[in-house]
């Protein structure tokens, strides 16, 4: 966007979408909520039929369910769980974020962690009682009649011929990512036949999980069950999926979401951009424009004025609200650029789907090395000229100053 007309107008379209509404609680009001300024607004969601715990909810001609928290009421959660002791197994990102979530909804919830390494330390700081509500993973396991395992994909592969024993009947067993039992062949998770097993996907960091349901917002998430041994799977997975912070949720399969999952952090969610933004920043570069101008035309903009406006109101609205001559061309390049990525996306779903990523991820994690491998790679990236132009730029904006 080169036009300073258009970024002013995008500016201001942008803090007209950042005001504050009403209504906007639960997933449903705001699909139906009416918030486009001088767009047509597209027929995307006309069609919602409201039921106590249903919601069908037309998503561009393809009916879905909708599930909401308020079909689960902090009341009916203490309820539901009265009898449950959630044994949150592991502390990283998830764990943190969905674990307060819990504690905060006043469920019985546990945390298990090795004992006085870094996670249970991190623990203690946020509030966890060792003796009463932190205990090492075994001990939590056995108190624990749902069993969320939280650590990372390649620790759950590690840690399972350890853990499978304790799952015994009558236990649930709870994931945030369908990646180990769907990849049981590299990742060696065959889960026990005769437990509940489910799924409880949120789409962001522990950290976001938690922000926003501090903020009374819940993100949205998707739920899925492996395998149903008591009839109760499907609503038990419903309740947990508000319990840990979710607005809404909608149902998949443990496969779709992991092979989605890793589709889209290594696509549009973070590989893609990056490799956008890269190369994009280092064309400008080649033709003379300073590191500032650089970054500011391929990376600030984007993420503080026409990312956060396509959050808001969509493509549409930000076309709408940029420039005749912006419009035009982005457009026109669009299709351009969809015809020449698309098989690159082509190729990494059926890596995805296939299993190589799986098997990358596991031989990458599983080296001895690993940690410092990863550290080199961030101080790569770290010391990128972009990297380091975006740095002195977020400096300059008003809040930091």
């Amino acid at each position: 966007m080169a036009s300073a007309r258009s970024s002013r107008t995008l500016r201001l379209a942008l803090r007209q979408a950042s005001a504050p509404r009403v209504q906007q609680r639960t997933f449903i009001s705001a699909v139906n909520s009416a918030s486009r300024p001088a767009v047509k607004q597209a027929a995307v969601s006309s069609f919602v039929q409201q039921a106590r715990g249903v919601k069908t909810v037309d998503f561009a001609g393809d009916k879905e369910k909708v599930y909401e928290r308020d079909d689960w009421p902090r009341d009916k959660l203490l309820e539901y769980f009265k009898n449950d002791t959630l044994a949150l197994i592991g502390y990283g990102s998830q764990g943190h974020g969905q674990g307060l979530n819990l504690r905060d909804n006043g469920l019985n919830v546990i945390v298990g962690v090795r004992k006085n390494g870094a996670s249970w330390k991190e623990a203690e700081q946020d509030g966890w009682v060792a003796g009463t509500n932190l205990f090492d993973i075994d001990e939590a396991i056995g108190k624990g009649t749902i069993i969320m395992n939280l650590l990372s994909d390649a620790a759950q592969s590690e840690t399972w011929p350890h853990i499978k024993p304790m799952l015994t009947k009558g236990k649930t067993l709870y994931f945030s990512h369908g990646f180990s039992p769907v990849f049981k062949a590299q990742t060696g998770v065959e889960v026990p036949k005769d437990i509940d097993v489910i799924l409880v996907a949120p789409k962001g960091s522990g950290r976001t999980v938690r922000t926003l349901f501090r903020e009374g917002r819940g993100i949205n998430s998707s739920f899925a069950v492996f395998q149903d041994v008591t009839g109760k799977a499907d609503e038990k997975a419903q309740a947990l999926g508000v319990a840990i912070g979710s607005g809404y949720l909608y149902k998949t399969t443990f496969e779709k979401e992991v092979h989605s999952d890793l589709y889209g952090e290594r696509g549009c969610l973070m590989g893609g951009i990056h490799g956008m933004f890269l190369a994009q920043y280092e064309v400008l570069r080649e033709n003379g424009h300073s590191p500032s101008e650089a970054f500011n035309e391929t990376v600030e903009e984007a993420t503080q004025s026409l990312y956060p406006l396509i959050g808001q109101n969509g493509m549409d609205y930000m076309y709408a609200a940029c420039s005749t001559t912006a419009r035009r061309g982005a457009i026109d390049w669009s299709k351009k650029f969809k015809d020449t990525l698309k098989p690159v996306f082509e190729e990494l779903y059926d890596s995805v789907k296939t299993g190589k990523e799986t098997q990358r991820t596991m031989e990458y994690a599983g080296r001895k090395d690993y940690r410092e491998a990863f550290e080199k790679e961030m101080e790569e990236i770290r010391e990128m000229e972009i990297w380091r132009a975006g740095k002195a730029v977020r400096s300059l904006r008003p809040e930091n100053a």
